[in-house]
């Protein structure tokens, strides 16, 4: 979805009606892939990976076809006036299917977690215990300009025996049409149910709000994308939502930081790719260090064409540093909380590690901080003070990532504390139950 999409979830869902036909159709297409994950739950391992490697041959032989659809969207969406950050998120080239691709063949190779006992043990009476991992049912996913999501949502749902209703969004309706038109083809071909990953996209946000009313007929829901989004979803549904978090993150240059390691990792958690999650957002420096090494760090960013909002110590330093084309500007109290996607990095000067952790604490979204030190306990205290879902040293944020973290994909990046934080990977898909196995016995 673009940032308009976004106003429109939110309108529809605070107070809308819910559109009874669409609401009846959307329930419908959701008890069509709860039937179908029922038999999917009986798949084994080695029919789930057969085919998942045959949806990644499928993708590459299309991928002219998807990267066709995806340019018209692409078109659309620049003449909307898209900003870059949203542009590169959303497109979907034959090189980028072809890595979503290799993601799904990723996913097959990985242990499947449904049957897997967590735990078990025998009570005294000789009532035996298993505590076994079971797929949720049937996961929704309302999400923004992302066609990759497609791809990952429905190889991770069918690799964890789940069934999936996607909202992919206006912008990229066509990338989505045509990546979701070969997974079907691939599931009817192998015996399979299409039902089990399906689309409301037809019914534009009137299927979204449908989706989070759909209690009962969707077992979680899970919202990725901008902050306007992710809470409108929040706020509004009654179906229960994992809650991925918006990204304004962090990165603290301790006062016994190397200066040769900071420079590469901030350019690389702010420049890599600015339209993404987990990008860096803000930049944190001590004040023993601050006079020595903002200049060249600011320097490197602006090389990098980065806008910097300085607090009032930030701007003095790096505005005496004469540093040529610099875009320097005052930061304001809305900058701390901002998730700017693009270009931008806010720039504080701190007194201490206790300032900086303080900071974090009042205006993190608890997605990724790191710490560029090294001396080891101000690494230690940061690492366990900072209450986000990962943290890292001396390293970028960038790492943040459910294919870097070894799960081949993810649904999304949880900022939540209950049931899943962090990316999302097969294991995060799954639920428990209880079985009991007895011999007669009967409780006293």
């Amino acid at each position: 979805m673009t940032n308009t999409d976004e106003g429109k979830v939110t309108s529809a869902s605070q107070g809308a009606t819910v559109d009874d036909a669409v609401f009846g159709a959307v329930c419908a297409k959701a008890d069509a892939a709860a039937a179908a994950q029922q038999l999917l739950s009986r798949a084994n391992t080695e029919a789930k990976n057969e085919l998942l490697d045959a949806i990644a041959d499928a993708l590459d032989a299309r991928a002219d076809e998807i990267s066709g659809a995806n340019e018209l969207d692409m078109i659309e969406s620049r003449e909307a006036g898209m900003d870059a950050g949203k542009l590169d998120r959303l497109l979907f080239d034959v090189p980028r299917v072809a890595a979503a691709a290799q993601g799904v063949r990723h996913v097959a190779t990985l242990p499947d977690p449904i049957g897997e006992i967590v735990r078990g043990y025998n009570l005294p009476n000789g009532l035996r215990l298993q505590q076994r991992r079971v797929p949720l049912g049937v996961i929704g996913m309302i999400y923004e300009a992302r066609p990759n999501v497609t791809v990952d949502v429905a190889s991770l749902c069918l690799k964890s025996g789940n069934a999936a209703i996607l909202r992919g969004g206006h912008a990229a309706q066509r990338t989505n049409a045509a990546t979701l038109g070969i997974v079907r083809d691939v599931l009817a071909d192998h015996g399979f149910d299409p039902a089990l990953v399906d689309t409301v996209d037809e019914y534009g946000r009137a299927g979204a709000t449908a989706m989070m009313e759909a209690r009962g007929h969707i077992d979680v829901l899970v919202p990725r994308g901008g902050a306007g989004l992710i809470q409108a979803v929040v706020r509004n549904s009654k179906v229960p939502v994992i809650e991925t978090g918006a990204g304004n993150v962090h990165i603290y240059v301790d006062r016994s930081a190397d200066l040769d390691k900071a420079i590469p990792i901030i350019l690389n958690a702010k420049t890599q790719r600015v339209g993404v999650c987990n990008a860096a957002e803000k930049l944190l420096i001590h004040r023993d260090v601050a006079a020595e090494y903002l200049p060249a760090i600011a320097s490197a960013l602006v090389q990098a064409g980065v806008e910097l909002h300085a607090d009032e110590a930030a701007y003095g330093i790096i505005g005496s540093a004469g540093i040529e084309g610099a875009n320097l500007l005052a930061a304001t109290e809305n900058d701390w909380d901002t998730e700017y996607l693009a270009l931008k990095l806010g720039v504080k000067v701190v007194d201490s590690l206790d300032e900086a952790i303080a900071h974090i604490a009042a205006h993190s979204t608890g997605h990724t901080e790191s710490i560029i030190a090294e001396d080891y306990s101000a690494i230690e205290e940061f690492t366990s003070r900072v209450d986000s879902a990962v943290v890292m040293v001396n390293a970028s944020t960038r790492f943040t990532d459910g294919g870097v973290f070894g799960f081949g994909a993810e649904l999304g990046i949880s900022t939540q504390k209950m049931h899943a934080r962090g990316p999302m990977g097969l294991r995060e898909m799954t639920t428990t139950k209880w079985v009991g196995y007895g011999m007669g016995q009967v409780r006293r």
